[in-house]
């Protein structure tokens, strides 16, 4: 009895592992054929050949960098939808303004985005969380008809519930709301902050993969992007979401650095846009908005340019790669993360050996550590090609602007990181006015010299232990 009893559990342990063994074989095709990256490929392909036990549960989870349910795929489901984003688009286009021909940015970031640069626009910096927040509370206290809101995280605290009520009061107003948020972002977000909202008549979708239950296995793909629009008049964006650590003063930092943006004109109609899209694909249904819009007496030019992982290529990548290549004087960026891939650190060292004056600012605290370690590993391929680090010491820095030259300069929601690049849905303006590079070229003068300039030495001057750890850290970066 008891050697049957063994060879049983022999037989079923064997056949469990080949089990294991040709279920991660299948997985390894999946991963060859499309996960995007080669470093990312090789990886899951060694992986689920020898420990698949360990790496197809992980697969499941973090393994996709494709988002196959497309905007086309959604187009094609509602024929409303698709007649509507072509109208907008006819309707950007016929204020579009003509790029030139040496202006070779523009045109890719058209080409990428698929929305084009209009006049006719404001554009006002907001500088801070005090500022922004005021604000947002204001659009929305405004709004007479409707509101889209859509934000990567809410908290349930002082700020967060504050928000609420304000949604809440515009909802028993009469107003309709849309809010949608990412559930990865706000999966502390208590069931009954939602329920106290959708009694008040607030609409409440999270945004996901798609609707079945195993979609929630899937935690690559995430809604990024910060949007307030108010009656289609106002649209806010930027790198806040609704949290009191946004506002400063929290536990963990004690201010903190980061910059939004309000539009007006025709520019707000391409924000809606890509809110509505999102909400689509959330709620599987198009809300009541409005499509008419007056040009703005300031006349300046501006494109919104929306980035994902259901876009053909790694757009995001392609723009700041683009931007490297095309800068010819100066190019700054701020982002609270710097984790290039190759492409885009060879498109930085490039433009610095021709003399660009690339300037990255990093913030001095950490968020995330593996992150922040991450950066550190970079050192020593950025530093001796000229490009220059810069770590911002009064208060942790967030915000993601980037300066090309005296030409263009942008604000949004992406940052120089793998996520960023690949597996977040992102949003950023762009603009080629005159006065509003020149608010932006101040604002970052500002920051850098509040900066100090890294050194290779500051990493390879650190203990073996840190050195180490940050090299282990970066073998994370694909989906940091």
């Amino acid at each position: 009895m008891f050697f049957h009893d063994f060879e049983v559990e022999t037989w079923l342990g064997v056949t469990t592992l080949a089990a294991f063994y040709v279920v991660g074989m299948l997985h390894m095709l999946h991963a060859l054929m499309h996960v995007r990256t080669s470093q990312g490929t090789i990886a899951w392909v060694i992986s689920l050949i020898t420990v698949p036990f360990l790496a197809i549960p992980l697969y499941w989870l973090l393994g996709r960098t494709r988002f196959s349910r497309n905007v086309g795929g959604r187009r094609k489901k509602d024929e409303r939808l698709g007649r509507l984003a072509e109208s907008m688009h006819r309707r950007l286009r016929r204020l579009e303004v003509e790029i030139p021909e040496d202006d070779a940015f523009e045109r890719a970031a058209r080409l990428l985005g698929g929305l084009p640069f209009t006049r006719g626009n404001h554009l006002q910096l907001l500088i801070n969380g005090k500022v922004t927040f005021e604000r947002i509370f204001d659009a929305i206290n405004e709004a007479k008809v409707y509101l889209c809101v859509n934000f990567f995280i809410v908290k349930n605290d002082r700020v967060g519930r504050r928000f609420q009520q304000a949604l809440i009061a515009r909802a028993r107003a009469g107003v309709k709301v849309y809010f949608l948020f990412d559930e990865i972002g706000s999966h502390k977000l208590p069931r009954h902050f939602l329920q106290e909202l959708k009694a008040a008549g607030v609409e409440c979708y999270s945004f996901g993969i798609n609707r079945h239950w195993w979609s929630r296995l899937q935690l690559n793909f995430r809604n990024h992007r910060k949007i307030v629009i108010s009656d289609g008049r106002i649209a806010l964006m930027g790198g806040l979401n609704v949290g009191d650590e946004y506002l400063g003063g929290d536990d963990t930092f004690d201010e903190w650095r980061d910059t939004h943006l309000e539009l007006r004109g025709p520019v707000v109609q391409a924000v809606q846009l890509v809110f509505l899209e999102d909400w689509f694909w959330a709620a599987n249904r198009l809300p009541e908005l409005h499509w008419d819009t007056a040009p703005e007496a300031a006349d300046q030019v501006a494109a919104i340019i929306p980035t994902g992982p259901a876009d053909p290529g790694d757009s995001w990548q392609l723009i700041v790669a683009e931007a490297a290549n095309t800068a010819r004087r100066k190019l700054w960026i701020t982002s609270p993360y710097f984790v290039p891939d190759e492409g885009v650190l060879t498109a930085l060292q490039t433009a610095a050996i021709r003399g660009v004056d690339v300037r990255i600012l990093l913030p001095e605290r950490a968020d995330h550590l593996l992150v922040w370690l991450s950066a550190f590993s970079y050192y020593e391929q950025s530093i001796p090609f000229g490009i220059r680090l810069f770590r911002y010491h009064p208060c942790f820095l967030h915000q993601k602007v980037l300066l090309i030259d005296e030409r263009l300069a942008a604000v949004g929601t992406a940052n120089l990181d793998n996520r960023s690049f690949r597996l977040n849905f992102e949003i950023t303006a762009f603009s080629t006015d005159r006065a509003f590079v020149n608010e932006v070229t101040e604002m970052l003068t500002t920051d850098f010299q509040q900066a100090g300039e890294a050194s290779v030495e500051d990493f390879t001057g650190k203990s073996f232990l840190f050195r180490a750890a940050c090299r282990a850290a970066r073998l994370f970066a694909p989906i940091q």
